[in-house]
């Protein structure tokens, strides 16, 4: 049902891409957890997504609260099953994702600093991976300025 979609970023820091995405996933009704490895990361990107954007709001919550159900968007570090019901996940700095879940979601983001070396070969590798399990992937890059698909598979 869903596909991975990988984005490479080149142009714009996660800080600037991620909220770009997640914007666009709510204005789709879609629940979104976005998914870390690092608490202090995900606790800077809670922060940031609290204290940015003078036009627009993104409620969000951080995951181990009391609401973590009712977050349209909620940043976690846990692998498994969103506690919000989240039908998108977006992985950010490595985040391990599962070729079931790309099957399970609406849709699967993967996105990864394309200035960091250790960052692409990763995701290189969840690609094969995801790929080699049968997961449909899409590669996105915005070399040129602007989002530009640039390969696929499935």
């Amino acid at each position: 049902m869903g596909q991975a979609l990988f984005y490479h970023l080149t142009e714009h820091p996660l800080e600037v891409a991620l909220p770009r995405l997640l914007e666009r996933s709510l204005q789709r009704q879609w629940k979104v957890a976005v998914r870390g490895r690092d608490p202090a990361r995900m606790a800077a990107l809670d922060k940031r997504l609290w204290t940015d954007g003078d036009d627009s709001f993104l409620p969000h919550g951080l995951a181990g609260g009391e609401h973590d159900a009712d977050q349209p968007i909620l940043l976690m570090t846990e692998a498994g099953p969103a506690p919000n019901g989240a039908t998108v996940l977006m992985a950010v700095d490595g985040a391990p994702v599962e070729a079931e879940e790309i099957a399970a979601m609406e849709r699967v983001c993967i996105l990864f600093d394309g200035h960091d070396e250790a960052a692409v070969i990763h995701a290189r590798g969840q690609w094969k991976a995801l790929t080699g399990a049968g997961a449909k992937a899409e590669y996105w890059s915005e070399e040129s300025g602007r989002w530009e698909k640039k390969a696929e598979s499935g």
